[in-house]
């Protein structure tokens, strides 16, 4: 989770990755934490706060209020920018992705940035995603805790809309921040 924090910076200043590299990780990481992190760690408009849906000795190890700091900073290093990642090697190392919208690119980072969300909330957060466990509404979550349907159920747990939201929303955001962003800084 906080490698990233250190590395980004490093590869940006060995001209490892591109120079907009870090100014997206930094947009990416406020994204998450305004758009959904911090509603959903505090339970600010009708949710339960995470250290009321998780057990006492996950909140022990992971304080409620460096929660949302963790979870933001692992979407923004580990999600976001493997999703970019990923784009541009599935698409032969392809830079003009990055320019202007391609559907098969946005569809690599779509692809990765749904099954992270629907392995995590499968698998890693079930227990605090569970029905019966409200949400917060968030800006990228927008139905709130009020229309919340299971899309599916795996094994005796449940895959809901509202947790899947933010990144059915972050992805395509994420993928016209970055075209915008060299837009504006290459012209």
């Amino acid at each position: 989770m906080l490698s990233p924090v250190f590395l980004v910076p490093y590869l940006v200043r060995k001209k490892v990755v591109p120079s907009w590299v870090l100014p997206i990780y930094i947009i990416s990481f406020l994204c998450c934490a305004l758009g959904w992190e911090m509603w959903f760690t505090y339970g600010w408009v009708d949710g339960d706060a995470v250290d009321l849906r998780r057990s006492a000795a996950l909140t022990a190890a992971i304080p409620i209020h460096i929660n949302w700091l963790m979870n933001s900073l692992a979407d923004a290093g580990s999600i976001c920018l493997p999703g970019l990642w990923l784009m541009w090697r599935f698409t032969g190392r392809n830079t003009d992705i990055f320019r202007k919208w391609d559907w098969s690119a946005f569809l690599i980072l779509f692809v990765w940035a749904m099954g992270q969300n629907i392995f995590v909330e499968m698998f890693l957060y079930h227990d605090q995603l569970a029905e019966g466990k409200p949400l917060s509404w968030a800006p990228l979550a927008p139905t709130g805790p009020w229309y919340n349907p299971v899309l599916f159920e795996f094994r005796d747990r449940t895959i809901t809309l509202q947790s899947q939201m933010p990144w059915l929303f972050m992805a395509p955001g994420l993928y016209w921040l970055v075209i915008g962003y060299l837009k504006k800084n290459e012209s």
